[in-house]
């Protein structure tokens, strides 16, 4: 069977993402495990660089968007080269970067586009540096990107997956983004992608925002947007029980009861689904024309260049393309 091929972005240049790749593409692709061609999308002269350093040898295939079709199998490491100008290979600060980041994802979406790949899995990019306050994080500018009206985030996990509604905002600025509409529309477009992608009818728990879901103002959020989004939600028939308390809720014989949590705000949901499961998670944006996957952890430039890093991440966000037949 012919599959078409899996883009992989190789993100931030300052990161652990290419370090990353490497072990997995020794631990998990070159060992067949994956029967689909992976192309990467990036600077051919970083890469192999750093490939060097980190003492591997393995063959490297440099193709362009052209012939990208005829890419059949992993035997060698397919890229398709984007031009990025650098000093040295584990380079902090460039003033090239951004202009590189942004051409990667420019080559990517119109391959995606073009119906020539199934799917994209971006390498993290530093939001602060490449984003610089345009938009909240790379969910949001991707969905600008493609022209898409909303997505949503989703921190999946095959035990248990996370969504908060608002994702980057500042906590002063949560309770101001909540609507009943929001809540809706987002745990609908949830609801609909377990159905047809993972063919699960998802068991669904939202949190209030408020510590015990109280407020001492005469009117609270629980009250005004997520009760009655809630109670919209549930005449739907989607089935969606709470609210809950977000300080309990994270108890083994909570949340082992549910498929999903929909949370209010981004470390509400996030910090304990980290906690739980480390690198066995992946961020996907929902809601796209394609399926875009992120491994959950950031550039992570702490660790840099010391070839300690988990691929863990990465590897369970090539697999999720394989849980949805996509390969």
């Amino acid at each position: 069977m012919n599959y078409k091929p899996l883009l992989i972005l190789l993100g931030e240049p300052y990161s652990v993402f290419i370090e990353l790749f490497l072990k997995t593409y020794k631990k998990y692709i070159l060992k067949d495990k994956i029967k689909i061609p992976i192309v990467l999308v990036g600077s051919y002269q970083l890469f192999e660089a750093q490939m060097k350093y980190f003492n591997y040898n393995f063959k490297i295939n440099i193709i362009n968007e052209k012939n990208i079709n005829k890419v059949k199998n992993n035997k060698k490491i397919n890229i398709i080269d984007v031009d990025h100008k650098f000093k040295n290979i584990f380079e902090k600060k460039s003033s090239y970067s951004n202009t590189y980041i942004k051409n990667t994802f420019k080559v990517s979406l119109k391959l995606l586009q073009n119906n020539k790949a199934c799917g994209l899995i971006n390498g993290p990019i530093s939001k602060k540096k490449f984003l610089n306050k345009r938009y909240l994080g790379i969910t949001e500018y991707l969905t600008s990107l493609t022209k898409t009206k909303e997505t949503s985030m989703l921190i999946f996990n095959n035990k248990l997956s996370v969504c908060p509604i608002t994702t980057h905002l500042p906590i002063n600025k949560v309770s101001k983004n909540l609507s009943i509409k929001k809540i809706c529309s987002s745990v609908i477009r949830l609801n609909n992608f377990f159905k047809n992608k993972l063919k699960v009818k998802p068991k669904i728990a939202i949190l209030g925002l408020n510590p015990h879901c109280e407020s001492n103002s005469l009117v609270s959020e629980e009250d005004k947007i997520i009760k009655p989004a809630l109670m919209s939600l549930k005449s739907k028939k989607i089935n969606i029980s709470g609210l809950f308390s977000a300080d309990t809720f994270f108890l083994k014989e909570n949340y082992k009861k549910y498929n999903l949590v929909i949370g209010m705000y981004h470390d509400q949901v996030l910090t304990p689904a980290k906690t739980l499961f480390d690198f066995n998670a992946i961020n996907i944006t929902v809601g796209l024309p394609f399926i875009r996957i992120s491994p959950d952890h950031g550039p992570n430039e702490s660790m840099v260049s010391k070839n300690i890093s988990n691929p863990l991440s990465l590897i369970k966000s090539i697999d999720f393309f394989r849980r949805i037949n996509a390969i």
